[in-house]
């Protein structure tokens, strides 16, 4: 190779090495900006608008309480209590007392509210009785609580979100479910295994929407009515019942725009109830 080539040759190498050195540069300002980002624990929720069922108390209380921290820029908190819902004094939470059964009523909502960009669907109920022990009326109760009235809220609310082009569903289910059996919660079971299939049937309808649509599966919580045998089998896993918050940071995260890459999924919280 003459002299020149020679020249022209490393010429290019230290240019491309420059440019490399810049790339990797770049990259690295970047990924320290996201990290940063990501660890910043305010402003997760900036901008978004969102709806949360059975809000006035545990797992619903504890998630608007979530998203109002992570600034989310208006929470409707739906519940059938309204002394409970009038403990939420946050001038970015409006109000609603609504039977989630009610559809004409979630028609209503959706046309107050259309700009929705997060719903969690958290209201159900627990029917604690033996298959042979369970009604016709406590059965079809327990469905129209636990899973038709996430029907009703996701096929108002759905339109908006597609047209907007972004929206997080967020599910309630329970470990007792299609994850595992509880003994005389054969119903209840029944409905939270529906929830899951309800929530991936939505994700695959609509992963090419911007929507993403997540159920999230926890152990029994922590409150005044806690069953005696559901404490002493969690003493043999992690040692207590979850906390209503822990669920709600789970629930944040699936809000947030940190979840960007998680739709259809389930996500089991749970003390190590499933092992």
């Amino acid at each position: 190779m003459n002299y020149i080539a020679t020249c022209v040759v490393s010429l290019i190498r230290g240019v491309q090495v420059i440019s490399v050195r810049r790339d990797r540069t770049a990259l690295d300002t970047q990924c320290c900006r996201n990290h940063d980002t990501m660890a910043s624990p305010t402003g997760r929720l900036s901008g978004k608008r969102c709806l949360v069922t059975a809000a006035a108390q545990g797992i619903g209380r504890a998630t608007v309480e979530a998203f109002l921290r992570e600034d989310a820029a208006l929470v409707v908190a739906v519940d059938i209590n309204a002394e409970k819902l009038k403990e939420l004094t946050s001038d970015r939470v409006v109000r609603r007392v609504l039977d989630v059964r009610d559809g004409e009523g979630i028609k209503a909502l959706a046309r107050d509210h259309p700009d929705i960009n997060v719903l969690f669907n958290c209201a159900g109920i627990v029917n604690q009785s033996p298959l042979l022990e369970t009604t016709d009326q406590e059965w079809d109760n327990s469905f129209d609580v636990n899973v038709k009235s996430m029907f009703l809220f996701c096929r108002e609310f759905l339109p908006k979100m597609i047209s907007l082009g972004e929206g997080s569903i967020i599910n309630m289910a329970s470990v007792a479910s299609s994850l595992r059996a509880v003994n005389s919660r054969c119903v209840y079971g029944a409905t939270k295994a529906a929830i899951i299939g309800l929530t991936k049937g939505l994700a695959m309808e609509h992963v090419r929407d911007g929507i993403r649509c997540n159920v999230v599966c926890p152990s029994p919580i922590a409150g005044p009515n806690n069953r005696p045998e559901h404490i002493a089998f969690m003493g043999k896993r992690i040692g207590r019942l979850a906390k209503p918050e822990e669920v709600a940071n789970l629930c944040l995260y699936l809000a947030s725009d940190e979840s960007s890459y998680h739709t259809g999924n389930v996500f089991v919280i749970d003390g190590g109830f499933t092992l």
